[in-house]
């Protein structure tokens, strides 16, 4: 893919070891950091880059390209890049079944999807008490195979990535049983739900507060023992001056954070120890929206920043969903 005009033509990988664009905070993050690896760069050209889902059967990645319409697949053994999906229906966040199959939050269709083995669309949800839905943002999936979502305005907002509309229903973050089918909320009142995700346990959700005020925040639910409802509402991390938007845990309970907003000392990834205290940095040349492990060994960290895709070996694996 072409670069695009903006900062990421004037990046350039590091020349040596240990890369200066990875920081530890904090004497935790050093058991994490691969002094012999490096950011890459493995793709660029695209518009606003989301949803990363890793599928280490084909080892390839995909990762949305909401405003091109566009699902994109980048192929671990060649790098070769190509388009997965398209028209896309302006796809955000993707992630993978417990039978390896593709779901995938749509804006435009207002609808949260999977794919079949054939390639066929099954649609999942795209409504709630007979309200549409407003624009799926991201998804995760709990080891009992029910899906998890967030459903914030995002995509109503304008004509860039999604269709214009008024909302008819609260964002809210659902749950899918995946046995009946049958939808709940599971949190409401949180204010432009986004990224989410398990720990490894998954006895905790966390749930990116994208227009919290006045900042930014992380929040943490104990989930049930059932594992259907959520409760204990609390902020695990006040971003202060940071955007958080997508997240993965790691099997340490660490959450791995896109991060940044245009400003050199925020873009990239940031790293957090599961008592909220940040203890790494990974710096882009831009806003990171979200992340995903992947790799043969799953300790490939996978970051779709705005324009771009890049990667980075880390001395740990993906938790559940991750």
């Amino acid at each position: 893919m072409n670069d695009a005009p903006s900062r990421t033509q004037g990046w350039q990988p590091a020349t040596y070891y240990p890369d200066p664009a990875i920081k530890a905070l904090d004497p935790r993050f050093e058991k994490y950091w691969l002094k012999l690896s490096a950011v890459e760069r493995l793709a660029t050209g695209l518009r606003w880059a989301e949803g990363p889902v890793w599928f280490g059967d084909g080892r390839y990645l995909l990762c949305s390209d909401i405003p091109n319409q566009r699902i994109i697949k980048w192929e671990e053994e060649t790098g070769a890049v190509s388009v997965f999906r398209k028209p896309s229906n302006f796809a955000n966040g993707n992630t993978r079944d417990r039978q390896g199959r593709l779901v995938t939050c749509e804006h435009g269709g207002r609808r949260v999807v999977r794919t079949e083995y054939d390639g066929s669309i099954t649609v999942l949800m795209d409504q709630f008490n007979g309200k549409r839905l407003n624009s799926p943002n991201d998804v995760v999936v709990k080891s009992d195979g029910s899906i998890w979502f967030t459903d914030p305005t995002f995509g109503l907002l304008g004509n860039y990535e999604g269709y214009k509309a008024e909302p008819e229903i609260e964002p809210n973050v659902y749950r899918l049983d995946p046995a009946t089918g049958k939808a709940t909320v599971v949190a409401e009142g949180v204010l432009g739900p986004n990224g989410l995700c398990f720990s490894p346990d998954e006895k905790i959700l966390y749930v990116v507060e994208s227009r919290g005020v006045p900042n930014r925040k992380i929040l943490a639910y104990d989930v049930s023992a059932d594992g259907t409802t959520i409760s204990n509402k609390r902020v695990h991390i006040d971003a202060g001056p940071g955007t958080p938007d997508g997240m993965r845990c790691d099997i340490d309970g660490n959450l791995w954070c896109g991060w940044g907003m245009g400003d050199p000392e925020l873009d990239g990834v940031v790293v957090f120890a599961p008592d909220g205290v940040m203890i790494g940095r990974i710096a882009l040349p831009e806003r990171c929206a979200n992340l995903c492990f992947g790799g043969v060994k799953r300790n490939r960290l996978f970051m779709a920043a705005s324009q771009s895709i890049y990667a980075l070996y880390v001395n740990t694996q993906g938790a559940v969903g991750g």
